[in-house]
């Protein structure tokens, strides 16, 4: 019955987390931007762009300037996330690939950088008085369901070993759409439970962020508004500028 339970519960929560996802993403990509709203110094080519953008994902630029505390933290909270999901994997597929069994021994210890990032980052919106203004109390339950699945993957890691065959077997039959048995471990249902609940809470959270910085203007635009004037879609069918007013229109 548990069984059966949480695989209607994955399915339920990957369609809302796909669709949803998908939805917003969409949003993101169809709403107008009509001004050159880029914030300088901004590169002047696509190609300083897509570089600022590079550093800016990967390496977090803009935090690491603006407070390197909050960047450490955060740094090691996304790339610690990054390569526990990866690691992840070995559950999903079978043979594992090459490059999951080399990184498994590493996402061990990434659980651990995680939660300080975490514990970091929670830290910050309670004791620091300007982010604490600012903080909803959603932003305090998305943290603690974060660490609640860190915390829980970890102690299933390192003190109360689960049967992780039959956890695998288990998700590679729901991947065939085949409801096998999971083991009765209340830190192995409690940690998959706080997974569903942030599969589903995740495209109406501000964890949106992750695909939104993709489309955030004053990150992907060039610094070109003195030679070029940008017009928007919806607006190329308005009366032209009058005669003698300087630039070139940028679709």
């Amino acid at each position: 019955m548990i069984s059966t339970v949480f695989a209607v519960l994955f399915y339920f929560a990957t369609i809302l987390l796909v669709v949803g996802v998908g939805m917003k993403v969409w949003k993101y990509a169809t709403t107008p931007v009509p001004l050159n709203i880029v914030v300088s110094p901004a590169p002047r080519t696509k190609r300083g762009v897509v570089l600022r953008m590079l550093r800016e994902v990967l390496f977090f630029e803009s935090l690491f300037k603006s407070n390197k505390w909050i960047w450490i933290f955060g740094y090691l909270f996304h790339w610690g996330m990054l390569i526990v999901l990866l690691r992840h994997l070995r559950y999903f597929t079978q043979p594992v690939w090459w490059w999951v069994e080399l990184i498994s021994p590493i996402g061990k210890l990434m659980a651990f950088a995680m939660l300080i990032g975490l514990l970091g980052l929670w830290a910050r919106r309670i004791f620091q008085e300007r982010i604490r203004y600012i903080s909803n109390p959603s932003d305090h339950l998305m943290l603690a369901l974060l660490v609640g699945i860190a915390a829980s993957g970890t102690l299933m890691t390192y003190v109360t070993r689960t049967d992780v065959i039959m956890v695998k077997s288990y998700m590679l039959g729901l991947l065939r759409f085949r409801i096998g048995d999971l083991p009765l471990d209340p830190i192995l249902l409690s940690h998959l439970g706080m997974v569903v609940i942030l599969m589903i809470v995740f495209p109406i959270s501000k964890l949106m962020h992750a695909p939104g910085v993709f489309f955030s203007p004053s990150r992907t635009m060039v610094d070109n508004a003195r030679e070029k004037r940008r017009v928007s879609k919806w607006a190329r069918n308005l009366p032209p500028l009058p005669e003698g007013i300087p630039g070139k229109e940028e679709g």
